[in-house]
């Protein structure tokens, strides 16, 4: 089998930021994948599953009521636990989600409240959740993205 795409980034050299990790196109239907990578991998602990889901739920909620939700596909976290990928339609650059990307961190660290979709009805675990470390790593996580914002892949190894 051919290696995917991602797997040739070397995770050895990647550090928090904002990647474009691939672009798909069908049907004259463009899709951009963005990296949100939080934690540098396999050199700090990765986030916390709580923390996790509370950014998806307050990450998928502020990006499907901006000004920018049609061109919202997806966001989720990635099963490593070091970041999000985040689906738009177009052929788009880190550049032009950026400021998309640095409002949902505000909205993250500006929350107060019941977290949106955190009931058993809306979720199927509802109660697992951690607002306070959510906010940690959003924090960190900004500052990166508001300091130099790294948005090229280190070049993988062979």
């Amino acid at each position: 089998m051919d290696k995917i795409a991602s797997f040739t980034v070397n995770h050895l050299d990647l550090l928090p930021g904002l990647y474009v990790s691939r672009r798909d196109e069908r049907d004259h239907v463009a899709v951009t994948t963005f990296d949100l990578r939080l934690t540098a991998p396999n050199r700090e602990p990765v986030m916390d599953t709580p923390a996790i889901h509370t950014i998806e739920h307050l990450g998928a909620t502020y990006l499907r009521n901006s000004a920018r939700k049609d061109d919202i596909v997806y966001f989720g976290p990635m099963g490593c636990r070091t970041g999000f990928y985040l689906l738009m339609f177009g052929i788009l650059e880190s550049a032009d989600v950026l400021p998309l990307v640095r409002d949902m961190c505000q909205f993250i660290l500006d929350f107060e409240g019941e977290i949106p979709g955190a009931k058993p009805e809306e979720c199927g675990n509802y109660s697992e959740q951690n607002l306070n470390m959510a906010k940690y790593y959003v924090r960190r996580y900004l500052s990166e993205l508001t300091s130099a914002p790294r948005t090229v892949y280190p070049e993988a190894r062979s």
